[in-house]
């Protein structure tokens, strides 16, 4: 097989919630399990810090990795969805999983595998904990792809959980409450394992309680306006939080004598995307006009949005927005600029919402723009319509901004 035809068998053989949606979301560990236990048990040959939450746990897993890069140590990184190359879910020190690796694991192990029946999202962890356990890494940075209960990579005994934050997201199978929610991330929490918690948005109770039953130190970040905090290179608002998550995790970890220090922060946070290759964050493409191109896809992530808009000088804000179907659309767009230009897009997956039915949606709350059958072309009539002390915002979905970059 070519990587090719590797990626083919990958994306079109196995359900994969990314492209499909909930038809492909498994609510069971079994299959991972079982897939571990054909492995021998990658999951229990490295440390680990494990990640979720509804926004910024990719951003405090890059942050992380950073962190421990620069501290000399053998940094796995294993994040999700990916952007452009299925090889960015998986990293060791910052470098992608080599395509020879893909193919010939795929090869190995696809006839095995088979037997089990696993989604993409099953296969692709237990492949990544299979490729860190062979590289002997030193620390792995997991964040998990959706909840954190019943997720595959739920697998894992880690030095630290850690949950970003909770919002209201993916209700349909997480549930329809902040402390429904709430409880399907905290069940990332295991025995006698800290927790941190980045934003508890009022659901502490829960937290609290898990925490207890499994006598889990729990740790509470400080969102303290006035608190010193160490820049970094990963630029937007939101990342003020994302930031302080991260710093604290550090310092839980230097805690439990893992060699990091103050020096060893700073420098890391100022180098993020260099020493991890994080794409997609407030990423500036081009200059005049002003383009930025940021995987915001939900409420909460637009929250931060306005704020930073807030702080942009321009003429005049162009939107090239594309969702995928089960985002609530009449929710999310009360919030958006009536002033801006439109520009609506459909990314080229199965779970793209029709850009017919999104300029629909927008409409209904003023929000008056065109329809394009793809990102690019909607891009294009943004670029072709923009002066030069114009800003271009591109997003609404991690596929949206995976055609642009």
């Amino acid at each position: 097989m070519t990587y090719k035809q590797t990626l083919d068998y990958l994306f079109t053989q196995l359900p994969m919630y990314q492209r499909q949606g909930n038809i492909a979301f498994k609510k069971d560990l079994t299959k991972t399990i079982a897939l571990c236990k054909l492995l021998n048990h990658p999951e229990k040959k490295f440390k680990s810090i494990h990640i979720a939450g509804t926004n910024g746990k990719g951003s405090v897993a890059h942050l992380l990795s950073s962190i421990f890069q620069t501290a000399g140590y053998k940094t796995a990184l294993y994040t999700s969805p990916h952007l452009k190359d299925f090889r960015e879910r998986i990293k060791v020190d910052g470098k992608l999983i080599s395509k020879e690796t893909v193919v010939e694991f795929v090869k190995t192990h696809k006839t095995n595998f088979e037997k089990i029946q696993p989604s993409f999202f099953e296969w692709s962890v237990a492949f990544a904990f299979s490729h860190f356990a062979e590289e002997k890494v030193d620390i792995a940075i997991i964040e998990t792809g959706l909840g954190g209960r019943l997720d595959s990579t739920n697998v894992i005994n880690p030095e630290l959980s850690i949950i970003t934050n909770i919002g209201l997201d993916h209700t349909d199978i997480l549930g329809n409450s902040l402390k429904e929610i709430a409880f399907e991330k905290a069940g990332i929490i295991k025995e006698n394992t800290p927790i941190l918690i980045g934003d508890a948005c009022g659901q502490e109770a829960t937290f609290n309680q898990v925490a207890k039953e499994k006598q889990a130190p729990i740790h509470y970040v400080i969102n303290d306006d006035n608190a010193p905090i160490y820049p970094t290179d990963l630029k937007g608002y939101y990342q003020t939080y994302n930031r302080r998550t991260a710093i604290a995790a550090a310092y839980i970890m230097k805690n439990a004598a893992w060699k990091i220090d103050d020096e060893i922060i700073k420098k890391a946070l100022l180098s993020v995307v260099k020493n991890t290759g994080l794409q997609g964050r407030w990423q500036q493409l081009k200059n005049k006009p002003k383009v930025i191109a940021d995987t915001a896809h939900n409420k909460e992530g637009f929250v931060h949005l306005w704020k930073q808009l807030k702080e942009e000088q321009f003429n005049q804000l162009h939107f090239v927005v594309g969702f995928v179907k089960e985002r609530d659309l009449i929710d999310l767009f009360e919030n958006f600029p009536k002033e801006a230009k439109y520009y609506f897009c459909q990314a080229k997956i199965p779970r793209a919402m029709d850009v017919e039915e999104v300029q629909k949606i927008a409409k209904l709350q003023h929000l008056n723009g065109s329809a394009y059958k793809s990102v690019k072309e909607a891009y294009k009539a943004a670029l072709s319509a923009a002066s030069a002390d114009d800003f271009i915002y591109i997003g609404g979905s991690n596929f949206v901004v995976a055609e642009v970059i």
